[in-house]
């Protein structure tokens, strides 16, 4: 009978390959979803494919109950445990997702109290290298005749059940763009187009996703695709600009489907397109949200070795709910829920809870920030000002603990950096990249309403602003669906004391008075007024509100209308 510790981690592996199939097998239903435009399925199919994990791990959990009692067992058997565990591995091709999920086990089971690399996978087993399942994941196409029929072949293979509206009009386009970005002499130069074999599904459209390959330089290859009204294909547009594909994979967007046995090969190909993109944020873009959270740990504790700042308070106006601190070498920010609120809101702690993990569950259509949730998150106090550590202990005392030399946060979210806008508009001195972050912060409210989402809290210390000018929401103690507000006009009457009077619920909303906080500054109320006047009207808010309780889905494109080959308004 083989010795318990080798069963126990046969038990963890089992609940992995059956969490990793039933992953798959949501991923793989994309395609059909998107050739029957069953948009809603789509949405359910990302906040299923979220959950799933916990489902996963809770039942893992439980069986290891039946073999042992955990808590009973010394150090020396979880060694042993890891070690059959990854001797298992050995050939897996989704080892470094396994060992996230092993880690998984013994966090729930010790409660995340022991981060320990002897007996869970701090580091990684081995490091992977990339290549080497290259050809199990990109098709090669051949660039020696016309760039038609390259295109050609490419829709070739790329088959779906829907019939084009008008294939030969698509593939003119994409000629006739590739030969405005590339010259003769590039073109000529050419002698690979690589696309990856799995097309990436996300909203209402896909995109398949590869590189043109010259001598000297590669660059990336994207076509978009979308289904009409008529239930036809579109090629929606081609990108070749590593920017443009950078916002595609941005942190405020919902998680690709994917269909791939191979997702490191997946990441290490999409990191070479993409340089300035970090492995977890990578995994993160295509679903693996925990793995990522595993490979953003090690990253954190890579660059706390190779670092000496410390962690301090982060710039902007201090938050009611949140306190947030930074490393200023590092691009994330951490927050956690403070113990008391001001009756100014009308929240509580787990309330809070559930907002954000809305958040994670919805699609992001690019305008709210992905936040990533640890427990017990340990930091060196030697790191951590004394001005930070005096605020934690006055305002989220019950949050923290300071043990030995460590500071251990019980709760924490982490984000990704950005300006706060109220900084940005405080600090710009450029009228007309002014003008863009004011249009860009009305756009943005727009969309998170069309993705039926109530910001709540829309002052602009709430927002902020990416390296590429796109402003961001990231405050979300007050958000809610849009059925869980009225809008109401303001009552019209002589009397100044009438709106004195005026019944007001809490679920009420005067849009009329936004105007008043969303932005300060008396020439940013009347830009944004100027440029946004909708927003600030019951009606608008009333149509959002009945279109999403029809059930429509909205199209967000993540590039540019400049960049579409089929010139329509978005959505919004």
């Amino acid at each position: 009978m083989p010795e318990i510790q080798q069963r126990v981690a046969y038990l963890i592996l089992t609940g992995f390959e059956k969490n990793y199939r039933w992953f798959c097998r949501i991923t793989s239903g994309a395609k059909s979803r998107f050739e029957q435009a069953q948009w809603q399925a789509a949405q359910f199919a990302v906040k299923e494919r979220i959950s799933i994990y916990e489902q996963s791990l809770s039942d893992t959990v439980a069986e290891l109950y039946t073999l042992v009692n955990p808590h009973q067992q010394v150090l020396e058997f979880w060694q042993d445990v890891k070690r059959h565990f990854a001797a298992q591995l050995e050939q897996h091709p989704q080892y470094e997702l396994a060992e996230t999920f092993y880690n998984s086990v013994i966090g729930r089971v010790y409660k995340h109290n022991k981060i320990d690399d002897d007996i869970m996978f701090i580091l990684p087993s081995r490091c992977y290298i990339a290549g080497q399942d290259r050809s199990k994941i990109v098709n090669s196409f051949d660039t020696g005749g016309t760039v038609g029929s390259m295109m050609t072949s490419i829709l070739s293979i790329y088959r779906f059940s829907l019939e084009f509206e008008n294939k030969a009009l698509d593939l003119e386009n994409l000629d006739q763009a590739l030969r405005r970005r590339l010259n003769t002499q590039q073109l000529a130069m050419v002698h690979t187009v690589e696309i990856l074999k799995p097309v990436f599904y996300r909203g209402k459209a896909a995109y398949l996703i590869g590189r043109i390959c010259m001598p000297d330089e590669t660059m990336p290859f994207v076509i978009a695709l979308l289904v009409n009204a008529d239930n036809q294909l579109q090629v929606d547009a081609l990108l070749t600009e590593r920017k443009d594909l950078s916002v595609i994979f941005g942190f405020a967007r919902a998680y690709f489907m994917a269909d791939t046995l191979y997702p490191a090969e997946i990441v290490a190909f999409l990191q070479e397109l993409m340089p300035n993109k970090k492995n977890f944020e990578l995994y993160m873009a295509i679903g693996h949200y925990k793995h990522g959270k595993t490979v953003f740990y090690r990253n954190f504790l890579q660059h706390m070795d190779n670092s000496d700042d410390k962690f301090t308070i982060a710039p902007g106006v201090r938050g009611l709910v949140m306190a947030v601190f930074h490393l200023p070498s590092y691009g994330v920010v951490f927050k956690i829920i403070k113990d008391e609120f001001p009756e100014s809101k009308s929240v509580t702690r787990e309330q809070v809870k559930e907002c954000y993990r809305l958040v994670k569950m919805t699609d992001r259509v690019g305008r709210m920030a992905d936040t990533h949730e640890y427990v017990n998150f340990r930091l060196p106090l030697a790191r951590v000002e004394p001005e930070l550590l005096k605020e934690l202990q006055e305002v989220a005392s019950k949050n923290i603990e300071v043990v030995n030399d460590e500071l251990i946060i019980k709760h924490l979210y982490i984000e990704r950096k950005m300006t706060p806008l109220n900084l940005f508009l405080q600090n710009e001195t450029d009228p007309q990249k002014i003008h863009n972050a004011i249009d860009d912060l009305g756009l943005c409210i727009k969309q998170i309403a069309a993705a039926n989402i109530f910001p709540g809290d829309m002052l602009h210390k709430n927002f902020g602003v990416t390296r590429h000018g796109r402003v961001i929401f990231y405050d979300y103690d007050e958000i809610c669906w849009m059925h869980q507000r009225t809008f109401r006009k303001l009552p019209q009457s002589d009397d100044p004391f009438a709106i004195d009077t005026l019944s007001v619920s809490p679920e009420d909303v005067f849009p009329e008075q936004f105007e008043h906080f969303i932005v300060g500054k008396r020439v940013l109320k009347d830009l944004l007024k100027e440029l946004h006047p909708d927003l600030m009207t019951a009606e608008y808010w009333i149509a959002a509100q009945k279109r999403a309780a029809r059930g429509e889905v909205l199209h967000f494109s993540p590039y540019s209308e400049s960049k579409r080959f089929i010139r329509s308004t978005v959505e919004a």
